[in-house]
């Protein structure tokens, strides 16, 4: 192994060699732990020091860096106190997440670290979000964000290089190939030469580094790193490194050969380092000694630290209001004239006040700049509020989330618009597993709503006509919104958007042209979790949302006898049980129709809340009134048939008359 100082003092030679000893010192201490059975996992990094040391040393402090879970040397240079690591691996209370997750599942917004998630690929996203908001700001910051070899098969990796080639993001994405992925080797893992070679694709820059040669990494990136602040673009690196320790300490190593751990162990980065610095007479014995005193010490006495502190007493209370960022909500209140418009244009009205309201608020979505949006909300915007903000994204709609994700942690707030809710399922990831977690694993809020044009009535067949929304609210963590009238839409919109938690804002394409209502002019906000009673009676409770409101009310036009409480939920998560169970505790009956098909669906939840809160009160069956347990066909006789419309009316009958 050669090292080349070029301008390196020796006061930086011997800064390199320290921060590199340091995280090597602290896996030895680590495994001895594991054995006395006082750490319950550890992913070792032994072997890949010099990577993670050499791209955290570059980086400024205010700059932000997403290592994975073999990445030590990140948190030790950025002198991260040991005593909070140590508790962190020891799940407790002084950690960064509180016992919710291990090892280096976190972030810490005090040290610019924004740690992985098992899912890995999101991150690349993550990445991608944060150094567009630098770009934005043209504050000359570059992000560093880590994977490995196995993860550059994952569609977020791919989805992530794109986006951040086309947006000329400052991003150096970094590849430690480390010859396993678990137990499967590289060469049934790609059938590239080198992973660097796949920048070619994505139109960026690529490198190959010597990832065990502490020297070569630091100089190599730091000449990168002013080249991508003199003109911001990403550039990918492939890091040639080993894994010299199983995937994790459980696993062991005895699927790699003899020989290819021999091969390596001579390439080990501390001992070459050291060997080449006291070759060179910056180092001296003394002087490694005292470093590895200080450093033993500075272990010992922050392992007692974390020793001493108590384990972690649970308490529902805890657990639960850390589910969301706690958020006052915040009322804007309106007495301005009111103009008489559609459902989608009090969406887009929301929107274009909300961009004003928050000059930090970013649009992203397919073919939502120049073009509007596949149902034109966001026409004209481009020409007030630029594409900065209004922004066309490739299609790869979980990156794009995590992207989001990116910009609300460097400080800003994102929409996400999916072109139809059906295709959020290429999304789905990121938002059950990062935005929806987020808060809960480390604090960090998820300042994102994506926006869903969902629902049938318009025969636009299995893959454009689901309404979807019982997947996200049975997650914790993510709030759901399902507006019927413009009135609510536009000001649940905007409270959904100062909400800094993740929302889905359910949007009935069937209601986008058809229902008209008075609608505020200027800004206002409706609080989430406030169910609307539409219409009030005292023979049943009708619970619906969306267009099943719409049709709930023509089936009582068309029954004016039927005196029936009628609420529209228009919040499913978080949901307005007050106004459920008074109105069920004064009807006595309730049926509860929705859209989606029936098993599995709100309604399932909503009839087991009533049956376990209510039960005394009820003088029948609680009624449920869903589509057909089948995908929802394209034909208007076959789509008619699967909704629910034609046959509520003889279920409500049937009901009252039990």
């Amino acid at each position: 192994m050669i090292f080349y100082r070029q301008n390196l003092t020796d006061n930086q030679l011997l800064d390199l060699y320290k921060k590199i000893l340091k995280p090597r010192l602290i896996e030895e201490k680590m495994l001895i732990l594991i054995r006395q059975g006082k750490v319950s996992k550890w992913f070792s990094g032994i072997g890949q020091e010099a990577i993670a040391v050499g791209v955290t040393a570059i980086l400024d402090e205010s700059e932000y860096v997403l290592p994975m879970h073999r990445n030590l040397g990140v948190f030790t240079t950025r002198n991260i106190p040991l005593h909070r690591l140590f508790s962190q691996w020891q799940g407790k209370a002084n950690g960064f997440t509180k016992g919710r997750d291990r090892s280096f599942h976190f972030g810490t917004q005090e040290y610019k670290i924004i740690g992985m998630i098992s899912h890995l690929g999101p991150q690349l996203g993550i990445a991608d979000g944060i150094a567009l908001a630098n770009k934005l700001q043209d504050n000359k910051k570059i992000t560093a964000v880590f994977t490995g070899e196995g993860a550059t098969s994952e569609g977020d990796f791919h989805e992530a290089l794109n986006i951040a080639a086309v947006w000329k993001l400052p991003v150096m994405f970094i590849i430690e190939n480390n010859g396993y992925g678990l137990s499967t080797p590289t060469n049934e893992q790609y059938a590239c030469e080198n992973l660097a070679d796949k920048g070619i694709g994505y139109g960026m820059k690529s490198h190959i580094i010597d990832g065990n040669n502490i020297l070569e990494v630091y100089n190599k990136l730091a000449k990168i790193k002013e080249e991508m602040q003199e003109n911001p673009h990403p550039v990918l690196l492939e890091f040639k490194t080993f894994r010299m320790r199983g995937h994790e300490e459980a696993s062991g190593t005895k699927y790699v050969p003899k020989e290819l751990m021999d091969e390596w162990a001579i390439k080990d980065p501390v001992a070459n380092y050291r060997n080449y610095l006291m070759e060179s007479g910056v180092l001296t014995v003394e002087i490694d000694e005292q470093f590895h005193s200080e450093i033993k010490h500075e272990i010992d006495e922050n392992l007692a630290i974390a020793n001493a502190e108590p384990e972690i007493v649970p308490t529902y209370e805890g657990e639960l209001e850390d589910v969301y960022k706690p958020y006052p909500y915040e009322e804007f209140i309106t007495d301005s004239s009111t103009q008489n418009i559609r459902f989608i244009d009090a969406i887009r009205n929301g929107l274009n006040q909300s961009l004003q309201q928050h000059r930090n608020l970013i649009i992203m979505g397919q073919d939502i700049a120049e073009y509007g949006g596949a149902f034109k909300i966001t026409d004209g915007f481009v020409e007030v509020f630029g594409r900065d903000r209004v922004r066309n994204t490739p299609i790869c709609e979980s990156a794009v989330i995590s992207t989001a994700m990116g910009l609300s942690i460097n400080g800003y707030k994102a929409i996400v618009e999916m072109q139809f809710a059906d295709f959020v399922s290429t999304g789905f990831n990121p938002i059950v597993n990062l935005l929806a977690k987020s808060h809960y694993r480390w604090g960090e809020k998820a300042d994102v709503v994506v926006r869903m044009p969902c629902g049938g009535g318009t025969q636009a067949g299995p893959f454009h006509s689901q309404t979807n929304e019982a997947w996200f609210t049975k997650t914790p963590g993510l709030k759901v919104v399902y507006p019927a009238f413009p009135y609510d839409a536009k000001g649940l919109l905007n409270t959904s958007i100062n909400d800094p938690n993740p929302v889905l804002f359910f949007e009935h394409k069937l209601l986008y042209r058809s229902v008209y209502q008075d609608v505020p002019t200027d800004y206002y906000t409706i609080p989430l979790g406030k169910a609307a009673l539409i219409k009030e009676g005292k023979k049943i409770t009708i619970i619906a949302f969306g267009a099943t409101v719409h049709w709930a009310l023509e089936t009582l036009d068309n029954n004016p006898d039927i005196e029936a409480d009628l609420i529209d939920l228009r919040t499913l998560q978080p949901l307005d049980t007050e106004t459920i169970f008074a109105s069920v505790k004064k009807t006595g009956k309730v049926i509860i129709y929705q859209e989606d098909t029936l098993f599995g669906g709100i309604g399932s939840d909503i009839s087991a809340l009533i049956m376990e809160q209510c039960f005394e009160y009820l003088d029948g069956p609680v009624k449920r009134v869903a589509s057909l347990e089948s995908p929802i066909p394209f034909t208007k006789a076959l789509e008619d048939q699967f909704l629910p419309k034609n046959r509520f009316e003889k279920e409500l009958l049937d009901l009252l008359a039990y």
